[in-house]
């Protein structure tokens, strides 16, 4: 199959498009044709090896941890899904090696759920890491309950647009910070839009008196640090992005497949709940580009890789072992 892969970590030059052996389909794993594969911050992280701490690499990696795709074949123990079914997943095992940038993925059970029918495969490919990120933060680490105010930083982005969708549905009121060309964007997702840079605090404070009471953190550093200051009395913190929230007294939140939050969340999207806003789409041969894209930062929703097939499915699909 084709696909793409780094075999040393550094900058996007490392990855390389070619052929890739065809996955092994294990007793619990789902043999998925890859229809979309959307770039997340931390898939350049991994690449440039600040992830190799925490996860080891079996070289030559497959970057990629989200997919949208067609189920080909399923494992000799599966039964939640048949060939045919179109899914979603967040597909992150234990160590860096088959990931979701390629023609085929033998994927764990427990990271898929069945695609949203009201998402394009693009879209579909956008919600599972992004939107367990914030399903997660929110529900579990934040507990944020109906009438509260939430703050919630880089609200145009990839975890941030959806974070603001899953909180207003909460029923919270949504602070969101986000650069002025993105303001009209985070009010049309229901959030109450603040600028970044200096005078933070007095904007929040302004639209906040009495300080609000979560703050989900996607940037960390001083913003860490000015948001634990917004804090109502006994407000909680969370951040994705800044180990050193502990120090706040706040949860530092790493998102976790979980297939039973993967299903939420696509009933979620099959309900116009959240919707999945795509930046701008590449080939898979174009994964660099992709990657150098996502490194600059500034990008409103998420950006999509997409896979159409070089190969055939019964090709690749009957020769998997």
């Amino acid at each position: 199959m084709k696909g793409i892969s780094y075999r040393r970590y550094g900058g996007p030059e490392v990855l390389e498009y070619g052929e890739l052996r065809d996955p092994k389909v294990g007793p619990d794993q789902v043999l998925v044709k890859v229809r979309a594969a959307a770039v997340n911050p931390v898939d350049w992280k991994c690449r440039e090896g600040y992830l190799d701490p925490l996860l080891d690499a079996v070289f030559p990696v497959v970057p990629g941890w989200d997919v949208s795709g067609v189920v080909v074949r399923p494992g000799a123990a599966v039964t939640e899904f048949a060939a045919g079914d179109e899914v979603i997943g967040y597909v992150r095992e234990d160590f860096l090696s088959r990931g979701t940038f390629a023609e085929y993925v033998a994927a764990p059970v427990r990271t898929l759920a069945r695609k949203p029918s009201g998402l394009s495969f693009e879209e579909a490919a956008g919600l599972p890491l992004a939107g367990l990120t914030a399903s997660q933060v929110l529900v579990k680490a934040l507990e944020v309950k109906q009438g509260e105010t939430v703050l919630v930083h880089a609200a145009a982005g990839g975890v941030g647009s959806l974070a603001v969708q899953i909180a207003v549905h909460l029923g919270a009121r949504v602070i969101g910070t986000a650069g002025e060309r993105n303001h009209d964007h985070v009010r049309a997702l229901g959030g109450e839009p603040v600028a970044y840079g200096d005078g933070l605090a007095e904007r929040v404070r302004a639209l906040a008196p009495e300080g609000v009471e979560a703050v989900f953190d996607t940037v960390g550093g001083d913003t860490l640090k000015t948001s634990a200051n917004l804090l109502a009395p006994e407000g909680r913190l969370a951040s994705i992005a800044d180990p050193e929230v502990v120090a706040y007294g706040g949860r530092y939140c790493f998102v976790r497949p979980d297939a039973e939050d993967l299903r939420h969340l696509a009933h979620l999207a099959d309900q116009g709940v959240v919707t999945v806003h795509v930046q701008q789409t590449f080939p898979l041969a174009r994964a660099a580009d992709a990657h150098r894209l996502s490194q600059e930062g500034h990008t409103r929703g998420k950006i999509v890789v997409t896979v159409d097939g070089e190969s055939g499915e019964g090709e690749t699909g009957e020769g998997a072992a």
